[in-house]
């Protein structure tokens, strides 16, 4: 019998991965030893700086960047985590104001500038509202996961310990990003945040992505079959969840799952799908998103982001 190879593996419970984290669901030839961070956001950062893991799920700009500043590993087309970004924006409560109204002003993003929900909300403001994001003073509550990475002059660092969510209560900042979805004292900016993400899916005909799941280089280099292989676990994973999610079948669903039944029932299809090129127009606007808000130098072709063996694959 041929030994697995145990691949520590860092990732947070979902529906997506539920499969594979209770083991109904294994790899051929491997097993993953799964680590799990809280907040999962500090074992990007071990991963991008330390190479800590075998397999890490990841935000994508944070891959983005990472590719870009040589960082050996390589993502698998498996995206476990999608969400739409308009309710992200958000403002002091009970105020009255417009997208357009943060023109010029200071503008909070939780965590660093270049978190994939900053980019996609800051995307939303500038395609659907029109606001010139160089105009703006973007204001983070933490450094970067790539190290070498330096955001443009527009970006400030707020001080150690700053509270956004309460900047914007009390008047400090015009709007923050990404803040937890109930803080005291702050609200969506748009007024029905939902119904404009359902708006966008119809516009655009993609559900945006926010992490995918990364490889070791020297790991893919090794063995040649190993990035099909968990791509095929990844996959049947999500399948059994989706075949839940549609049959009204998950026990307790979540605001996520109430989400990926909307975009299944708007859609007709899939809500989560896996490869690139059921993704490429997602990934394609978020490289462009990512190249105007001047996180990456260059537009990377986007096959080239995946391990070889899982270009062609689609789950």
């Amino acid at each position: 019998m041929t030994e697995l190879l145990h691949l520590s593996t860092l990732t947070r419970g979902q529906g997506a991965n539920a499969a594979l984290l209770s083991g109904a669901v294994t790899p051929a030839r491997a097993e993953l030893d799964v680590v799990e961070v809280s907040p999962l956001p500090r074992g990007f950062r071990r991963m991008v700086r330390g190479l800590e893991f075998d397999v890490a799920e990841m935000a994508v700009t944070t891959y983005l960047v990472a590719r870009e500043h040589g960082v050996p590993f390589t993502a698998l087309p498996v995206f476990l985590v999608r969400g739409f970004h308009h309710g992200a924006i958000q403002v002091a409560s009970g105020s009255v104001g417009r997208p357009e109204d943060l023109a010029g002003r200071r503008v909070g993003v939780n965590r660093g500038y270049t978190v994939t929900t900053g980019v996609w909300a800051r995307g939303v403001l500038a395609a659907e509202y029109g606001l010139d994001l160089d105009g703006i003073t973007w204001v983070t509550s933490d450094d970067e996961h790539v190290e070498g990475y330096r955001p443009p002059l527009n970006v400030e660092s707020a001080p150690a310990g700053t509270d956004l969510a309460a900047e914007v209560a009390s008047g400090a900042l015009a709007a923050v990003i990404g803040a937890a979805p109930a803080v005291a004292g702050v609200e969506p900016l748009l007024p029905d945040p939902e119904a404009a993400a359902l708006a966008a899916l119809r516009r655009d005909g993609f559900h945006p992505i926010n992490h995918l799941v990364v490889v070791r280089d020297d790991l893919l280099a090794a063995h040649p079959w190993l990035a099909e292989d968990l791509f095929e676990a990844f996959a049947e994973a999500k399948r059994r969840y989706v075949a839940d999610l549609v049959a009204g079948a998950i026990p307790a669903p979540d605001a996520t799952d109430r989400l990926n039944t909307a975009v299944a029932t708007e859609t007709d299809a899939d809500p989560l799908p896996y490869g690139v090129e059921p993704n490429r127009a997602a990934l394609e606007h978020l490289v462009d998103l990512a190249h105007d808000q001047h996180i990456l130098s260059d537009r990377p072709e986007i096959d080239t982001l995946f391990a070889a063996g899982t270009r062609a694959l689609v789950a």
